[in-house]
């Protein structure tokens, strides 16, 4: 049985971190954001305290079940995507996936962070692990929901003044102003 499944967010993390956890643990690329927001108006409801409608990224899909194949055979999900928020965001939808799919009931989730790919710093982690930071999570959101939000309004202009096909952003919000 593994010991632990590790989630990272690149194939080549992967691969170094799991030659220095050694045997036991086997660890899986997330391959960036496992889910994103579901690609049609209603995806963020303001009327509803901004809640939020996911879906896996089609991309993602095969990774996504590659991690929950592998979960049934672990003792213990380790998340050891990025420190920022962005990773904090995967860490949790993963968490979130796996728990949808009912894979961890009886299993301990824990959240590591390290700041370089050496052996040292990956098994200092691994004797740190926290939950993971909602704080981290919630500020992710709230850039997200603000994209969508302002780009699903802003961006039929954006179409209509300069090209078909162009997206906008809370970025891109304040240069449309001036059209």
């Amino acid at each position: 049985m593994t010991k632990n499944l590790v989630i990272v967010e690149s194939p080549a993390k992967a691969k170094t971190i799991e030659k220095y956890l050694g045997p036991g643990n086997v660890v899986l690329a997330s391959y960036g954001h496992v889910r994103d927001l579901v690609p049609k108006e209603g995806a963020v409801d303001p009327e509803h305290d901004f809640a939020m409608k996911y879906q896996v990224a089609e991309k993602n899909t095969k990774h996504v079940d590659a991690i929950a194949k592998c979960i049934k055979a672990a003792d213990c999900l380790i998340l050891a995507t990025d420190p920022d928020r962005e990773g904090e965001a995967i860490a949790w939808s993963v968490q979130e996936l796996m728990k949808e799919r009912k894979l961890l009931k009886d299993k301990p989730v824990k959240r590591v962070v390290f700041h370089e790919i050496t052996k040292t710093a990956i098994l200092d982690a691994m004797t740190h692990p926290r939950e993971v930071a909602m704080p981290l999570v919630h500020a992710q959101q709230a850039r997200r929901a603000l994209d969508y939000l302002v780009g699903f309004k802003l961006s039929p202009l954006l179409w209509q003044k300069v090209r078909r096909g162009l997206s906008a952003g809370r970025v891109q919000s304040l240069s449309l102003i001036h059209i």
